[in-house]
């Protein structure tokens, strides 16, 4: 668990998919033929966290859907990509497209993905998440597979591993609790 600390340690920008991570993969659509999708809110305080202490999140998704729009805006995910299947490709224009001051390269993002279009932009990265009902291809290349299911909690997984990573952990909880607040040395 140490080596994992360590590697979301690193992380500057979590790049997420949606359908199967952020949401749990299915597609309902109504009588109407609209489409509709289902979010964690564990996962929104998971990605709103990491604004807080200044890590930068993205969305990289294949469909095309004005509800990833609207829930990536409540919830303050930076960047957001639709309508691609090339993932890869995808990344590599969302990082050619940040302010260079911010130094962020493939080796300081984590992407968590789920099924075969991710694999590529997972194997690129210096941090890749997926979740136990994952392609046995994506676990396989994958460096940590979440105990929650996608839309159910998973990403927030990975956000507090990254806080931990970054020691914000517990300086994060101490917002939520009565809890005395950690000093700047027991911060991990």
């Amino acid at each position: 668990m140490q080596d994992l600390i360590k590697k979301a340690g690193q992380v500057k920008l979590l790049v997420l998919d949606v359908d199967g991570i952020l949401s749990n993969g299915q597609i309902i659509y109504d009588a109407n033929g609209v489409e509709t999708k289902e979010f964690s809110v564990h996962d929104g305080v998971g990605i709103k966290s990491l604004a807080r202490y200044g890590i930068l999140t993205a969305i990289i998704t294949g469909r095309s859907s004005p509800m990833v729009d609207k829930r990536a805006i409540e919830i303050g995910v930076d960047y957001v990509v639709q309508g691609r299947d090339d993932k890869l490709i995808a990344l590599n224009e969302l990082l050619s497209t940040l302010d260079p001051a911010l130094n962020i390269t493939a080796a300081d993002c984590a992407y968590m993905g789920d099924d075969l279009p991710d694999i590529k932009a997972m194997q690129t990265v210096g941090f890749a998440a997926t979740v136990p009902n994952a392609h046995a291809e994506v676990i396989k290349r994958s460096d940590m597979v979440t105990t929650r299911a996608g839309g159910t909690g998973a990403v927030r997984e990975i956000c507090d591993l990254i806080l931990k990573g970054h020691g914000h952990y517990k300086d994060f909880i101490a917002h939520y609790t009565l809890d005395e607040a950690p000093t700047q040395d027991t911060l991990s």
